[in-house]
């Protein structure tokens, strides 16, 4: 192979063809150089990154480390799936409440019973009032039912309720008021169970109280809603007024100008007025809140009267037309598109009222309703109404389109008589579950003619239409029964509280939780 003189002078001189490469590109050595005094900097910034990276992700992995093992995570208490507290040679009322007693996150139990024999604290008695039976207030955790604590109140109780908000010199807290008879009204703390203030009532004791106490905008200017006790002397109508937060009466009695009347409501007119609704026979009759505190108080307080509602009440027997919907049983607040509603159950029909004109939005016909209606959510985020239609066995639960009346799901169930109520719980899917009781059917030959009839408890879900879930039968007198949320997202159960029919035969009371599917 004969090579080219270029290649041959190469090889044989190779340091000089490097140096005359250099001659003819001296800025490459010059790049070369200032790349070289460049590297070491590039080289420090890298370790840099590279050291903050491990820290990082060593602080990281330290606070991991510390909120995994170190912090203690907060002590939840074990919610059991059935736990039951019974008392003997005891009565008990229709009334339940729900609280976080303990502050545990977890929903406790509240109940009223009357014991002959000082309740679970002998010393604790209503003998200092020439009484040895005594009504107590109870409160259970919700948890296990292990007892947080217990309160004799009066010899007897016609009107209780939890949730009234209280103001204390430390922090706002939340009492029990109690109406007792005779004559006293009471609130107890609901996380102390202490007595935070008891005066007597001002009411006769012939009265019978007009159930739920009704709260009405503060007028003594203490800063907590004010109360309004409605009792029936006879066959007229007074009104009581308290400080929400002391217990005082405000005035004296007032008359509100009907004759009769049960389960009243205070409704608010879309111009801010407040209202007192009652079933009178086969009308409805109202009072303006304003009337009734210039009679008590004998001055003007902070309320108005609405201009067109005091047209539609006669100005002597204080009625509006029924809507030919019969002898009026329940009234209810719902809902509307501006503001609340009227939902009038009469023995002949149910109607929605319009809560501002009461004119007539819908109308249920042929309807034999004895039982409060409910409300809950057949699709996601619109109302719909329970209404328990008939009695016996010829009873039919009717879900209704709360803005239309129209029926969204219907089914027979037959009843016992005095059954306890439906109710309903929300559902993470913006629904409501739906409990019903009904009569117990024997699944077997064995079951039939056993003794005594039982309640059936039902659960029911829109988004199963045509399954109807038997949870649990008792066969125990139910004087009040619930289905609680006890913890948010986590569980729910039912909760019964039982005991003897007559208050004139004391036995057997007993709170029991059952936790639902």
């Amino acid at each position: 192979m004969i090579m080219d003189n270029k290649d041959l002078e190469a090889e044989i001189h190779p340091l000089k063809n490097e140096d005359k490469n250099s001659q003819e590109n001296p800025g490459k050595r010059v790049k070369n150089g200032e790349d070289l005094r460049s590297s070491p900097a590039q080289s420090r910034l890298s370790r840099c990154r590279a050291a903050a990276f491990f820290l990082s992700l060593f602080l990281c992995l330290f606070v991991v480390f510390v909120v995994s093992f170190i912090i203690p995570c907060p002590d939840r208490p074990v919610s059991q799936r059935m736990w039951r507290v019974d008392y003997n040679a005891a009565v008990t009322y229709d009334f339940l409440a729900m609280e976080d007693v303990n502050r545990d996150r977890t929903q406790d139990v509240l109940f009223l019973y009357k014991s002959a024999d000082g309740g679970s604290h002998a010393n604790w008695s209503c003998t200092d009032e020439g009484s040895s039976a005594c009504a107590f207030v109870a409160a259970v955790s919700g948890a296990n039912g292990s007892m947080l604590w217990e309160r004799p109140v009066a010899p007897d109780v016609a009107l209780a309720e939890c949730a009234i908000p209280q103001r204390t010199d430390s922090e706002a807290s939340s009492a029990c008021v109690l109406v007792g008879r005779p004559g006293t009204f009471i609130a107890v703390d609901v996380f102390t169970g202490e007595t935070l203030w008891s005066h007597p009532s001002g009411i006769g004791s012939n009265a019978s109280i007009l159930r739920p106490l009704l709260r009405v905008p503060d007028v003594d200017g203490d800063g907590a809603p004010d109360l309004l006790i409605l009792a029936q002397e006879g066959t007229e109508v007074h009104g009581y007024i308290y400080s929400g937060s002391t217990g005082h009466q405000i005035g004296d009695r007032g008359s509100l100008g009907v004759d009769g009347g049960s389960s009243p409501l205070l409704h608010v007119t879309r111009t801010g007025a407040h209202y007192i609704l009652l079933p009178c026979a086969n009308s409805l009759c109202g009072c303006s809140v304003k009337g009734l505190y210039e009679k008590v108080a004998g001055r003007e307080g902070p309320f108005q009267k609405d201009p067109l509602w005091e047209s539609l009440l006669d100005t002597t027997t204080h009625r509006v037309l029924s809507h030919s919907a019969g002898a009026v049983r329940h009234l209810m607040s719902v809902p509307g598109r501006a503001g609340q509603d009227v939902l009038l159950v009469g023995s002949e029909a149910c109607v929605l009222l319009d809560g501002q004109e009461l004119t007539a939005r819908w109308t249920l016909g042929a309807a034999q309703v004895l039982r409060k209606p409910i409300l809950g959510h057949y699709k996601p985020d619109a109302l719909a109404v329970v209404i328990e239609n008939g009695t016996g066995i010829d009873r039919q639960i009717l879900l209704l389109d709360l803005s239309t009346g129209n029926t969204l799901w219907s089914q027979a169930l037959p009843s016992l008589p005095g059954g306890p109520p439906s109710t309903s719980l929300p559902t993470a899917d913006h629904r409501s579950a739906f409990f019903f009781w009904g009569l117990h059917e024997p699944d077997s030959a064995n079951e039939t003619g056993s003794g005594a009839s039982r309640h059936s408890l039902y659960m029911f879900h829109p988004t199963l239409p045509r399954v109807l879930l038997e949870l649990a039968n008792v066969s125990a007198n139910i004087v009040a029964s619930d289905v609680v949320l006890f913890e948010p997202s986590r569980h729910a159960a039912y909760v019964l509280l039982t005991g003897p029919a007559s208050s004139d035969r004391p036995g057997l009371v007993s709170v029991t939780k059952h936790k639902a599917p």
